[in-house]
């Protein structure tokens, strides 16, 4: 796995890993190939060591009855499973992060913008945060892909901002059309918004930067058909 901080007075290398994090329903991972297969090409792209050849059945033991959330982590071939409770919080208010999005193509351990985004986030009474590019471009929230609606169409960050190509938000792409977009954050004013990822699905926001968001009953639709039977 790649590793950073060698060198000249650095101190030890700092290994880095990749994460997939998966929603069990009813004891069941409904996505676990759609997980394990970004998690092999991401693997693939930074010419990290392979996990365990019975990854998918360690990760299916790891499973109870009910709903959970199961997080998996792979540094240097090494699979590390663990499960929390979901968190069930609706509604959710949301800020614009003061920190700067640098692009996350991969979902690795080296997580330091989204967890100060966060942190900063929740000292102010927020739930989330939503971070934006250098260039002023919406880009994604601290472990969601942002969706809004804008007039009839469906919009999302384009990916070529350098986003974590979410499985939620690829579930969404092929539900209905999405057109992909690069917006400041003026733009999203007066707009309706979600959240969305493998875990929670879509979680509507109810307000952003401190204002009311507005209901779409076209998110509660697309939420209905959101998890496959």
């Amino acid at each position: 796995m790649p590793r950073v901080g060698a060198g000249a007075g650095a101190g030890a290398p700092v290994q880095i890993g990749l994460i997939e994090t998966m929603r069990a329903r009813d004891g069941r991972l409904p996505w676990l190939e759609r997980h394990l297969a970004r998690l092999e090409a991401s693997l693939a792209a930074l010419g990290a060591p392979e996990p365990p050849e019975d990854l998918a059945d360690l990760v299916r033991f790891a499973v109870r009855p009910g709903d959970r959330v199961v997080r998996l982590q792979v540094t240097d071939g090494h699979a590390e499973i663990s499960t929390r409770a979901v968190n069930a919080e609706q509604g959710i208010r949301v800020m614009v992060a003061h920190d700067v999005h640098h692009p996350y193509p991969h979902k690795t351990t080296r997580r330091e913008q989204f967890a100060r985004a966060l942190a900063n986030a929740r000292r102010t009474g927020a739930h989330d945060a939503v971070l934006v590019t250098a260039d002023g471009f919406v880009a994604e929230g601290t472990a969601w892909n942002l969706f809004w609606w804008e007039n009839g169409d469906l919009c999302t960050p384009a990916a070529e901002l350098g986003i974590l190509s979410g499985l939620g938000r690829r579930r969404i792409m092929e539900l209905t059309a999405v057109k992909e977009e690069r917006v400041p954050v003026a733009a999203l004013a007066g707009r309706s918004l979600f959240l969305v990822n493998a875990v929670r699905g879509i979680v509507e926001i109810a307000a952003f930067e401190g204002e009311p968001v507005r209901r779409d009953r076209r998110t509660a639709e697309l939420s209905a058909g959101f998890w496959p039977d």
